[in-house]
């Protein structure tokens, strides 16, 4: 069976670099099926002389950059692979495609394929270098398009390291993020925005953009108020990170009127997740010795 499997995919692979526009089409969707069923596969693809560069070479087409770019991203499945996925030609265009898609997509198979290939540690500093960051960031503004989810789900991954995090940061991305959690119309991408800035708070360059936002706290007490679950737990989590950064951010945040009964709210009717940070909120509250707190309560 692997034999015939392997004759099949030669054949494919020949038939891909046809000049019949139809006879190329048809291979491709081949070569998109058997990748997706069949980690074999893909490592027989992969160990082919010509096949990464072939199918690399028409995701360059508009009219085959769709398929291609779901081969290649059902390459990327296999964890072996991703280092030898990630050269920087490849991650170029990838950058030009999630800037530019021939069509939604394409746009959301490239930015798929950087996340998957991102889980590789050592390839996230390698799509620092090559501008990822700031490209992600640049698509992301348009945040209404198709590709938002996979967008940020991409961005998430790559700043989970320190370097990836700073370039983040003076690309924009907190604001763009931001913007994102104002949309009272996706809270899905509100939600995943909270938890993108949250990985970036775990870093200074990250807390320092997000305390400096204007009206920061206000917002995020809203989203206790009116966000789904998900968006709660991200809010709640950013607040106390706040909240440990600087006291003046708990003493902004005491003197919104609905700042206790929401954290209270959340710790009895929220998520564990949600209910554990809402615990950690009334006991930052409760430990710090701050005038405005006692005002509050007497009030």
């Amino acid at each position: 069976m692997s034999a015939i499997q392997n004759g099949n995919i030669t054949d494919c692979l020949a038939q891909a670099k046809s000049e019949n526009p139809e006879l190329q089409l048809r291979a491709l969707q081949a070569l998109s099926y058997l990748t997706k069923v069949s980690p074999m596969n893909r490592n027989i693809i992969a160990q082919s002389n010509e096949a990464l560069s072939i199918i690399s070479a028409l995701s360059k087409s508009s009219v085959t950059q769709t398929l291609s770019l779901s081969i290649l991203f059902n390459l990327s499945l296999n964890p072996n692979l991703r280092q030898s996925l990630a050269k920087m030609e490849t991650i170029h265009h990838l950058n030009s495609v999630i800037l530019s898609p021939c069509s939604p997509e394409s746009g959301k198979l490239a930015a798929s394929l950087i996340c998957s290939l991102a889980m590789l540690d050592r390839n996230k500093a390698v799509f620092g270098v090559a501008g990822t960051i700031h490209a992600l960031v640049e698509s992301l503004r348009s945040f209404r398009s198709t590709a938002g989810h996979h967008l940020l789900s991409s961005l998430a991954e790559l700043v989970q390291f320190h370097g990836n995090c700073t370039l983040a940061v003076r690309s924009g991305a907190v604001p763009v993020l931001f913007e994102m959690v104002k949309d009272t119309e996706n809270e899905d991408l509100a939600g995943s925005s909270l938890t993108t800035l949250g990985l970036l708070a775990r870093f200074d360059e990250g807390v320092d953009a997000i305390r400096t936002t204007e009206g920061v706290i206000g917002l995020l007490v809203d989203v206790l108020r009116r966000g789904s679950m998900p968006s709660k737990e991200g809010s709640a989590e950013l607040l106390l990170r706040l909240f440990e950064e600087r006291e003046e951010c708990l003493r902004e945040a005491v003197k919104l009127p609905e700042f206790l009964n929401l954290v209270a709210d959340l710790s009895v009717r929220g998520s564990s997740k949600a209910r554990e940070k809402a615990s950690l909120l009334m006991r930052k509250t409760t430990e710090a010795n701050l005038d405005s707190y006692v005002e509050v309560l007497r009030w």
